[in-house]
């Protein structure tokens, strides 16, 4: 296989994981941070979307801005 793991290791791992268990160990976060953070783990940026709100928001001040001063 290409990455290093032959049937009989991916046997053997899957035989030792159901002995294991660790998904009955698993509590995820229980802290309001931790689960804060967990809550972030899928956002991959988002930038674009605050950014134009921002700048609609610079040309409302604008256009404020130039009432006053005129």
């Amino acid at each position: 296989m290409a990455n290093g793991w032959t049937p009989e290791r991916r046997a053997r791992q899957a035989k030792l994981i159901r002995q294991w268990r660790p998904w009955e160990q698993s509590t995820g976060p229980r802290s309001s941070e931790g689960k804060a953070v967990a809550s972030r783990n899928a956002w991959d940026g988002g930038m674009r979307p605050l950014l134009r709100d921002l700048a609609e928001e610079l040309r409302e001040q604008d256009k404020i801005r130039r009432e006053i001063l005129n």
